[in-house]
């Protein structure tokens, strides 16, 4: 999955220079995409605005579902429970807090599922994380992940539908795509290519069924409005730093939607 924003110019990621290990020596590192998973190297990418957290996020969700792969044939009972306490489910959203959290890094067994999303978040999260730092990045991408689960949740609330269930990490991406879009679109780059691959993503529910695209909904509506904030806002706040901002604004959405979550999901003993 391309998004397109070969004309955009941003500051190049210095070179890591390394000194050759001695003579005898292999040295065997890991690599995603430009990425190496070796201390010096994520230092350097670290200090240089790399990719660090985007390759972090990428191999936890790796991870997981390699983990799920595992639990799936060797331990049918382990890999229920797994799904059951950490998938979100809007009806038990509020007993159940930190579902919204770690439904982001489960995925379906289809590699399909996993592939496509971590081939998106390359796609769009390098370019972010160094544009916006990588805290700051990390924030944008677990608040959109946060909203994708309050839209599911506002769906449940709209339909009177408290069976559902959504897990993946779709809907912080989409957040990221709105806010790559916002972005670009603020510093005049050409978003023709950008758009028709969002509109290609917003279609595959229809396509292919089972996918939460109320989570896809709600992570981009949420990760827009942030980075609109965050690139206009209000007025007497444009003149702060970043960071400042960030911690702002990023409080003020949250606590919308913590408000939002718990008025939308009722007390179980309270559903027909």
């Amino acid at each position: 999955m391309t998004i397109g924003w070969k004309n955009v110019k941003s500051p190049p990621i210095a070179k890591n220079h390394r000194r050759r290990p001695a003579s005898g020596v292999t040295v065997k590192t890991m690599r995603i995409g430009s990425f190496t998973l070796d201390r010096r190297s994520i230092d350097a990418q670290w200090r240089n605005g790399g990719p660090v957290i985007t390759a972090a996020i990428t191999v936890a969700c790796v991870i997981v579902w390699l983990l799920e792969i595992l639990s799936r044939y060797m331990s049918p009972t382990l890999f229920t429970a797994m799904l059951g306490s950490g998938m979100f489910m809007p009806i038990t959203a509020v007993e159940h807090p930190w579902t919204w959290l770690t439904s982001m890094f489960l995925h379906s067994t289809s590699i399909l599922h996993v592939g496509f999303n971590m081939m998106a978040l390359w796609s769009v999260g390098p370019v972010l994380e160094r544009l916006f730092g990588h805290w700051r990045f990390l924030a944008l991408y677990l608040i959109s992940g946060f909203g994708g689960a309050v839209g599911v949740a506002v769906w449940c609330r709209i339909t009177g539908n408290w069976l559902m269930a959504a897990y993946g990490a779709s809907g912080a991406i989409f957040g990221l795509f709105a806010a790559l879009l916002i972005v670009f679109r603020r510093m005049g780059a050409d978003i023709r290519s950008m758009l028709v691959c969002m509109v290609i993503n917003f279609a595959m529910p229809v396509v292919i069924p089972n996918i939460a695209w109320q989570a896809h909904v709600g992570g981009f509506l949420v990760g827009g409005l942030l980075t609109w904030l965050l690139m206009d806002g209000v007025p007497a706040l444009r003149r702060q730093p970043f960071p400042k901002r960030m911690w702002i604004y990023g409080s003020m959405v949250t606590v919308v939607l913590v408000a939002v979550l718990v008025l939308c999901v009722p007390p179980i003993g309270r559903i027909a």
